[in-house]
């Protein structure tokens, strides 16, 4: 049975659905203000491992990811580069999806936009005036977090430490002390021609509001999983938790998700440290996104994972490695004795694999397990098997790539088949070393030579 560690109640708990083989989920998603870095993905990957393996074991799963573009960050931004704020977030919008394409990240139910929810953030509020919770200034509308009886039951912040007489307008969040936050901001000329003007007062709305009111929208005032980083744990979950049960009267997710820190050269990622790192970054640099994938990968969700360019390299260098070893095994043995065109799975394998994913996803142990099955020579069903573990790596093991070669290598390649056949060892090496030396590895199977990018 799967295992979640829930944040809220601190612990690992068994994951039973709200309602029987369905599931619903919420993944906080990208602020659209520029292209998402290598630890945004993470995030991104995490909680996408998830969604596939409820999906493994049969759950139907409904999953949001949430775009936001309209904030201070995207209001600036926009103003700066002189465009409206739907063309300089969409720029962005396009690429977070292209990203996750390319990283196999599979595609979610919806991926609703804050600005096309406003009437839904407004009728909350509305609703939280209404009760006492909320509350209107000069500046805008907040939430006062004391009448909340709960408020930290997610973080663990007291409300002793709240700041007196000081309200939260911007969405630069002191992440230690509690203090009341914005619902709604009030029109100021420095949001340049970004504002709806609506019941509550003209205005747009705070950061916290559009999940509450976009995952309501599409799950439902209770749902099963949240997900995120760690860094939002407080003040954005917690925030999102108060307005939400405040404002609808019943508990809002059963089982918060997050995943730790990434750090970057032993630091946390920033453009001043130059450690700071884009998905475009990477590919670059000559790194595929699926040797980024299985970096994140190695290590658990929950545990901070050190990220170099030394590191992706032996990622890229092991995923390499699997690809061309489950290769060989559908060239070499696609008609052996040995069952590896089977029908069936290896059972054993799979109840090992899954054992180490009931675990709280554990995915370094789940890649072992992999590893373990490829190098076993008398494991039958290893290809069915592959494909079913791939369902959650999303590696594309089995995906057969073209390879693009040059004259000159062919050439080569023909020489080096001749010299083989000649029983010229010594030749043949040599071929194989200038062959390697253009980029390309031979694999010599029972099929022919098998040519593949280094």
């Amino acid at each position: 049975m799967l295992k979640l560690f829930n944040t809220l109640t601190r612990k690992k708990e068994i994951f039973k659905p709200i309602k029987k083989n369905e599931v619903k989920m919420y993944s906080c998603g990208l602020t659209v203000y520029n292209y998402g870095h290598i630890g945004n993905y993470r995030a991104f990957v995490a909680s996408d491992i998830l969604k596939r393996y409820l999906e493994y074991l049969n759950f139907k799963v409904k999953k949001i990811v949430n775009i936001t573009d309209v904030d201070d960050k995207t209001i600036k931004g926009s103003i700066g580069e002189k465009k409206s704020l739907n063309d300089f977030t969409e720029k962005y919008t396009e690429a977070f999806l292209a990203d996750e394409k390319m990283l196999n990240i599979e595609k979610s139910f919806k991926y609703p936009k804050a600005t096309e929810h406003i009437d839904e953030m407004v009728k909350l509020i509305e609703g939280l005036l209404k009760k006492g919770f909320a509350y209107k200034t000069e500046d805008g509308i907040y939430f006062d977090i004391k009448k909340f009886k709960s408020y930290g039951k997610l973080s663990g912040v007291k409300l002793e430490n709240l700041k007196k007489n000081v309200r939260v307008n911007n969405d630069e969040y002191d992440k230690e002390n509690a203090q009341d936050f914005a619902l709604w901001k009030f029109y100021d000329k420095d949001d340049g021609d970004v504002f709806w003007d609506v019941k509550i007062g003209k205005g747009r709305p705070g950061w916290h509001i559009e999940c509450s009111a976009m995952s309501s929208k599409y799950l439902g005032k209770h749902f099963d999983i949240h997900t995120g980083g760690i860094d939002l744990v407080f003040p954005h979950h917690e925030n999102e938790i108060a307005q939400s049960e405040a404002g609808n009267n019943e508990k809002f997710v059963n089982y918060w998700v997050h995943n730790e820190w990434m750090m970057v050269e032993g630091k946390k990622m920033s453009k001043s440290l130059g450690n700071y790192y884009t998905v475009r970054d990477i590919i670059e640099k000559g790194f595929s996104p699926l040797a980024l994938r299985y970096f994140y990968l190695t290590g658990h969700y929950r545990s901070q994972v050190n990220f170099t360019l030394d590191n992706l390299k032996n990622a890229e260098n092991s995923l390499d490695r699997l690809k061309r070893i489950i290769s060989s095994l559908s060239e070499d043995n696609k008609d052996s004795k040995n069952a590896e065109n089977s029908k069936n799975a290896n059972k054993s394998y799979l109840k090992e694999f899954e054992k180490t994913m009931d675990d709280d996803l554990n995915t370094p142990e789940a890649l072992q397990v992999l590893w373990k099955l490829v190098r076993d020579t008398k494991a039958k069903g290893k290809l069915k098997t592959i494909k079913e573990m791939d369902k959650i790596f999303g590696l594309d093991l089995l995906k057969k790539e073209k390879v693009d070669v040059s004259a000159e290598v062919k050439e080569l390649i023909n020489e080096r088949e001749k010299a083989r056949k000649e029983k010229d060892w010594g030749k043949a090496d040599k071929l194989r070393d200038k062959i390697k030396d253009l980029g390309f590895q031979l694999d010599d199977t029972s099929d022919g030579v098998k040519v593949s990018k280094l």
